[in-house]
C-alpha cells in the first residue's frame, strides 16, 4: 500500500505564490508518472500539470508560464510551484501517482486527500 500527502496549500492574495508538495510513502514500490489536479466548486476535476520520472512535464493551457511541476525521485516526491496566482486558480488541488509494486508486480494510480488553494482578489 502506498499514501500520498500532500501539503502547502492555503489562502494567497491575486498575483501570490504558493508551492504544493505531495510525498508518496510505502514499501517496495517505484513511482512513473505523477500528476496534479484540481476541483473547484461545481466543476469536474481537471489535470493541471503532469511529469513522467525522466522531468518531462505537461500542463494544462490555463496554467502554462504561471505552474511549474518539479520531483525528487529519491524522496518520491512531486511539487507544484504556482506563480501569478488568480482567483479562478482557487480549488482542492489533488496529487495522482501512477505507482508500480514489486510485491504483486502490479501497477495501479494512487490519489493524496486534496488540499485547499485559495486565491483571493
Amino acid at each position: 500500500q502506498v499514501q500520498l500527502v500532500e501539503s502547502g496549500g492555503g489562502l494567497v492574495q491575486a498575483g501570490g505564490s504558493l508551492r504544493l508538495s505531495c510525498a508518496a510513502s510505502g514499501t517496495s514500490f517505484r513511482v512513473s508518472t505523477m500528476a496534479w489536479y484540481r476541483q473547484a466548486p461545481g466543476n469536474e476535476r481537471e489535470l493541471v500539470a503532469s511529469i513522467t520520472r525522466d522531468g518531462t512535464t505537461n500542463y494544462a493551457e490555463v496554467v502554462k508560464g504561471r505552474f511549474t511541476s518539479s520531483r525528487d525521485n529519491a524522496k518520491n516526491t512531486v511539487y507544484l510551484q504556482m506563480n501569478s496566482l488568480k482567483a479562478e486558480d482557487t480549488a482542492v488541488y489533488y496529487c495522482k501517482a501512477r505507482v508500480f509494486s514489486y510485491i504483486n508486480a502490479s501497477s495501479r494510480d494512487y490519489w493524496g486527500q486534496g488540499t485547499q488553494v485559495t486565491v483571493s482578489s
